[in-house]
């Protein structure tokens, strides 16, 4: 069986509020659901279930590790459905905030990436953090409706 080669992707935004405005944004469910998301499930402790419905089609599960508020939340990440390329909680996810004048620096960092998939979840992380920035603002980011609806 030959190993899987894995990858990681970086994603960055600004966001217009206080790193305790942002992070309820991946640990409440109400909150999750206005940037990414049509239904949430989030027991934000470790070992904690996170498992989101994804543009009301796919259904993304895995655990939180770390939840630091309001400086990080670490979580795995995967996909619910066996021809999924990324299991469910085969991949790691690191969010990071840090305060930046008036808001916040949200780094994100998805590591343990199948190489093949790598590209499709920055296209789906860029997507979803522009909503987030959106949403944490006080903006209305709309319905999710995934990342090819751009």
């Amino acid at each position: 069986m030959t190993p899987v080669q894995t990858g990681e992707l970086t994603r960055e935004i600004s966001v217009s509020a206080p790193p305790q405005t942002v992070f309820p944004y991946f640990v409440d469910p109400d909150r999750m659901v206005r940037w990414m998301g049509t239904e949430a499930e989030l027991d934000a402790r470790p070992g904690g279930a996170y498992r989101i419905l994804v543009a009301g089609s796919h259904v993304a599960v895995g655990e939180y590790v770390e939840v630091d508020p309001p400086r990080r939340v670490v979580f795995t990440w995967g996909w619910e459905g066996e021809q999924m390329p990324v299991a469910p909680g085969a991949s790691r996810v690191e969010v990071t905030l840090t305060p930046e004048g008036q808001g916040t620096r949200v780094v994100l960092v998805h590591s343990d990436l199948p190489d093949e998939t790598v590209a499709s979840h920055d296209h789906g992380w860029t997507h979803y953090m522009d909503r987030l920035a959106v949403a944490a603002a006080g903006g209305d980011a709309g319905p999710d409706e995934g990342p090819g609806a751009m």
